[in-house]
């Protein structure tokens, strides 16, 4: 399956977080925290972050992005889906998410119904979901959703490369409605069915019912090219160069988020002109784990 700010001098420098993948352990890391807050009889004005150097902390979560990387609160009082709007706002209030349409749609698909039970889903981290697979964070599935937004239009067509829990490709098919196309593509034949039944409970139902969303089982790095061109594709792991094939299936005018290098790695947007010519820049610095086989991803790559 990435975001938050280390400033040095005028250029701020981001790191960004969100591996659909297994992460290896980290003996110390810098991890954001927020203070939690209490019921209390009065208002409090909100308080200053703190960073803490946590070492041997199970998860590792790295600072990326200009927003502050924080924990959702675990233990919010109300529903599933008033959490799960709760976390959206959240998002909101720190600058991750200033698109109206990313957020309904984020409010709309219930994160908790993607994520493995026992886990907090509204925690703003990635989370195992076996097979040496993570979900990624909810700020880096909104920073996704806002970059390929244009490409997200009613009618469009969107592939999600790595598709895991199906959570990302059911925010792509609410995008781009019933009369457009979300296609998820994932090795793991376990992930692929338990994506469908994810979203079977979700409200992308309807979407996958209707087959204007479909999960299938295959190499992501060959793309899906039985419903090529796309107007937009996703990629949840970085690889070494973009495959050629992932920008062959890219539509004239369409956009491609993927993570791009080995040690150090940068989310790069890839832009195809309506000539056909590709640009590419670097929306910010990441760590993911790599785009590789299924074979070597059931062995710890």
């Amino acid at each position: 399956m990435h975001l938050y700010s280390a400033t040095a001098t005028a250029r701020t420098t981001t790191l960004a977080y969100g591996s659909r993948y297994r992460v290896p352990t980290l003996n110390h890391f810098l991890t954001f925290t927020l203070f939690h807050h209490h019921r209390r009889p009065h208002p409090r004005p909100p308080q200053t972050p703190t960073f803490s150097l946590c070492p041997r902390f199970p998860s590792v979560n790295f600072l990326t992005g200009n927003s502050p990387f924080f924990r959702m609160e675990k233990f919010w009082s109300g529903s599933s889906i008033s959490k799960n709007k709760a976390m959206v706002e959240q998002l909101q209030r720190y600058g991750v998410i200033s698109s109206q349409k990313v957020a309904e749609v984020m409010e709309a698909v219930d994160r908790a119904l993607f994520v493995p039970d026992g886990n907090p889903p509204y925690f703003d981290t990635p989370m195992a979901i076996g097979y040496n697979a993570t979900i990624s964070a909810p700020h880096m599935h909104a920073t996704c959703l806002q970059l390929l937004e244009e490409n997200l239009q009613p009618g469009m067509h969107a592939l999600d490369v790595g598709s895991g829990t199906g959570y990302l490709t059911a925010c792509f098919a609410l995008m781009v409605g019933p009369q457009g196309l979300a296609m998820g593509v994932e090795h793991i034949p376990e992930l692929v069915t338990s994506s469908i039944q994810n979203i079977e409970k979700s409200a992308a139902a309807p979407l996958l019912k209707e087959g204007s969303l479909s999960l299938h089982l295959g190499d992501g790095r060959l793309g899906w090219p039985e419903f090529a061109p796309y107007d937009a594709i996703h990629v949840g792991a970085a690889a070494p160069e973009i495959p050629q094939p992932l920008i062959d299936q890219l539509k004239p005018g369409g956009r491609m988020v993927i993570p791009v290098g080995n040690i150090f790695q940068d989310l790069k947007v890839v832009d195809k002109k309506m000539d056909g010519s590709v640009t590419i820049r670097t929306e910010t610095s990441v760590r993911y784990v790599p785009l590789t086989s299924r074979e070597a991803q059931l062995q710890g790559y």
